[in-house]
């Protein structure tokens, strides 16, 4: 974690007179664009060199509402609707974008969506486009797991902003610890127990507190602009194994807790069936060529000034869950 010079001397000058720049934040009600407006909005510097738009369908519920009456300009617009977007748009320096591939079950119209904001990125003059991309796992893996379409389809929109010319930063969201600590993790015969097809002691999970976490990664972004340009950074707090999850899980609750490894139909028989390939393929990764390619998350966190949450801090939050 390190604080830059830029924030020391505004600190350090909080009356100096600064021109507000504007970001706009797809997903604002969602978990990765709400946490990027949070850290903003918190931090004494950022707060005032940028004032914050929100984009949603809805501006009417109230998660929209309760951004409203802290300042941030709520704005109706669509992904799927492209005519919708520049207006939205316009005068952004900085544009967070978050698709998801999970309201449609489409890699298609997730592409599209992208594909859309980013011409959008481009006919406005935006300075600098943030994207939540992921790898493409068949590109990883040599073609060896072709079906994760929810990472295939954000590294297509990658690509495609990259050969726009657009000045943009892509950050990529590890493995989210919700996932872990509620639906993956099940109490079987009073053992919490974490099955999935991978070897409990080889498999490295990079774990991520998506709602705590991704607005620190993104402001570490916003901050050290322009220099991440182009640049791909790795939001998670570390790799685990399975068998590190659930050996810290029961340390900190003095509960019983296993990792083990199940058969891959066994793994597919728990899921809905147009989606069962595609979460194999996603587990299977993370013991093979690895979730992020093997890359390390050292650079990532160089960037930083708050500290990451670790997986005992997420599971102490819901510790309800657990005792």
């Amino acid at each position: 974690m390190r604080t830059t010079l830029r924030h020391l001397c505004q600190r350090f000058n909080p009356n100096k007179p600064t021109m507000s720049k504007l970001i706009t934040v797809f997903g604002a009600t969602g978990n990765q664009g709400g946490s990027v407006i949070r850290s903003v909005l918190a931090d004494p510097v950022l707060s005032k060199e940028y004032k914050l738009r929100g984009i949603t369908r809805d501006i009417s519920k109230e998660s929209a509402k309760k951004l409203s009456s802290q300042g941030v300009e709520m704005v109706t617009a669509d992904m799927s609707s492209p005519s919708s977007l520049q207006d939205a748009i316009k005068g952004s320096h900085t544009v967070f974008l978050v698709t998801n591939f999970w309201d449609t079950m489409s890699k298609d119209t997730e592409v599209a969506q992208g594909k859309a904001v980013a011409d959008a990125c481009k006919e406005t003059g935006v300075k600098h486009l943030i994207f939540s991309s992921l790898r493409s796992i068949s590109e990883v893996t040599g073609g060896k797991l072709p079906n994760v379409l929810h990472f295939e389809g954000k590294a297509e929109v990658e690509q495609y902003i990259r050969d726009s010319g657009i000045p943009a930063t892509f950050v990529l969201a590890g493995l989210f610890m919700t996932g872990l600590s509620g639906s993956m993790i099940q109490k079987r015969d009073d053992i919490w127990t974490l099955a999935l097809p991978v070897n409990p002691e080889k498999a490295k999970i990079p774990v991520f507190d998506v709602e705590e976490d991704t607005g620190k990664f993104v402001k570490a972004v916003i901050t050290h602009f322009p220099d991440t340009i182009g640049k791909r950074i790795l939001m998670a707090t570390d790799y685990l194994t399975p068998k590190q999850v659930t050996d810290e899980l029961a340390e900190t609750f003095g509960v019983k807790a296993a990792a083990v490894q199940i058969p891959e139909e066994t793994f597919k028989s728990f899921l809905p069936g147009p989606i069962a390939q595609e979460m194999l393929e996603n587990m299977l990764v993370l013991e093979k060529e690895g979730y992020f390619g093997g890359e390390g998350l050292d650079q990532s966190h160089a960037l930083l000034e708050d500290g990451v949450t670790s997986w005992k801090d997420h599971i102490l939050r819901r510790s309800s869950t657990f005792t």
